[in-house]
């Protein structure tokens, strides 16, 4: 049981202003494992106000960014020393596979946090240019107090991809943790605070939607950055270009892997226990779409469902569990009307299906569609849980045709003995990311969606750009 009665405001722990707590609930036991402040709109305002002075009066934005560097640094150098602390408290909390959080709840949001680290040894902060009218110093500048919304499914990644490069850029930020998965953003604020970051530079506030949309739309945030739903990000988008304030929005997806009939089949489905299924499936670039030639579709789905059907399903803290529970019951009744829907539009249940496979817990059976049109609610909505849908196509131009005929753009796959081949597919897939025989995101790499899925990137130069301003400093040439 961790128990919390503190927000980490200010660089310190501070009182709440109000009285709610957030019981956090393991989705394996369905008992209540840690408590935190239910954060309000005045602790909004407590933490903008020291985050904003943090910027306004305090060194952090002044420091040159290898000062910065060497503070984060220390934070990063703390984080790769405890990688496995966090990884089991992430696997409490949401129910995430073990072997996957020690991965990518884990070591992933460790590795992205030392690539930023890195990065501003090398990055162009400042260059001089000769413009058409004389010379320009072009600088580029933190763009200010940055407000951090983080969902529960990865909840330390989705946070660093926001953290680390608005660290070295120099902004501060008030980051808000999911009320489903809080505790590892307390983990986080002891690092912080052994690390010597100054105060009021991070700020973290567990709370509800409500609060959330406060801090969006609070005069003193300069920008947003969000991961989570469409729907949500929508909101987020309009309230942010009505402030004429900056945005990132990391979004939905409903990805396609696309299996050519050169594909080593036993590799492939392999493969798609981590593209397709990774973290129970609640991934937002989960490959979920899983698209077969005719020639090879009962091939393809005896693979699926023997590999989907032969999962073990069970308590993520075991190492051998490939599939855990997902994060509330509210997520597990979703995914099982999902099911239902699939049953109803006429797709054929191949594996899994509506029994839970254990009686506590919110389990679902991972379970596989056939038959499915892209037409169907099952292809075209993210369901966020361990279902695929298996799609025919005729030829490679109608697999690429239905790969784009989404509403959402994020990732893709493409699976093939011919690499170069896939590299030519994958350029026509009309998503911000697609791998070949793989799925996976690199930290040097942009990651951010096209359609649907998003605004803006992260990782990468491209998610050090995004904390920055340009300035453009014209003057005289110097006397010769």
């Amino acid at each position: 049981m961790r128990e919390h009665d503190r927000l980490f405001i200010g660089g310190e722990w501070a009182a709440p202003a109000g009285t709610g707590v957030i019981d956090v609930v393991s989705p394996h036991t369905e008992e209540v494992i840690g408590r935190v402040p239910e954060g309000t709109e005045g602790d909004i305002d407590a933490a903008v106000a020291a985050a904003r002075r943090a910027f306004d009066e305090g060194p952090w934005p002044r420091m040159t960014p290898a000062e910065r560097a060497e503070i984060v640094g220390r934070l990063s150098a703390i984080y790769a020393e405890r990688q496995q602390e966090m990884a089991d408290l992430v696997t409490a909390e949401m129910g995430s596979p073990i072997m996957f959080s020690v991965f990518g709840q884990a070591a992933i949001p460790q590795m992205v946090l030392q690539y930023y680290v890195d990065l501003a040894a090398s990055y162009t902060w400042e260059e001089e240019r000769q413009g058409m009218l004389g010379p320009v110093t072009v600088t580029q500048e933190p763009v200010g107090v940055v407000a951090a919304i983080v969902p529960w499914n990865v909840p330390q990644f989705t946070l660093m991809l926001k953290l680390a490069p608005a660290l070295i850029a120099g902004c501060t930020v008030v980051a808000k943790p999911s009320p489903e998965t809080p505790l590892d953003s307390y983990l986080l604020a002891e690092w912080i605070r052994e690390a010597g970051i100054p105060e009021g530079v991070v700020n973290i506030v567990p709370a509800g939607r409500e609060v959330g949309a406060y801090l969006v739309a609070h005069p003193d945030v300069d920008k947003v950055s969000f991961t989570g739903s469409t729907a949500a990000g929508r909101r987020i988008g309009a309230v942010c270009g009505e402030q004429l304030k900056r945005v990132t929005l990391e979004l939905g997806g409903k990805s396609a892997a696309i299996v050519l009939d050169d594909a080593d089949l036993a590799a492939t489905v392999e493969g798609f226990k981590l593209a397709s299924l990774m973290n129970n499936g609640e991934a937002c670039a989960a490959q979920t779409r899983i698209l077969a030639s005719r020639r090879r579709y009962d091939e393809v789905a005896d693979a699926l469902a023997t590999m989907v059907g032969g999962l073990s399903v069970g308590d993520p803290a075991d190492y051998g569990c490939e599939i855990g529970p997902l994060v509330a019951r509210r997520q597990q009744e979703r995914v099982e009307n999902y099911i239902r829907i699939g049953q109803d539009e006429g797709a054929k249940l191949i594996t899994g299906g509506l029994n839970r496979p254990h009686d506590r817990g919110w389990y679902v059976a991972p379970t596989v569609f056939g038959d499915v049109g892209n037409d169907m609610r099952i292809a075209r909505e993210e369901i966020f849980g361990p279902v695929l849908v298996l799609i025919p196509y005729e030829d490679e131009d109608d697999a690429i045709k239905i790969a784009n005929d989404s509403d959402y753009g994020l990732g893709g796959s493409v699976w093939t003995s011919d690499v170069e081949h896939g590299v030519e597919v994958a350029r026509r897939i009309r998503t911000g990311s697609c791998g070949v025989n793989m799925y996976t995101l690199d930290p040097n790499t942009p990651f951010g969606g096209y359609k649907n899925s998003g605004l803006g990137r992260e990782l990468g130069p491209e998610g050090l750009h995004a904390y920055l301003e340009h300035k453009s400093i014209p003057h005289p040439a110097p006397a010769s």
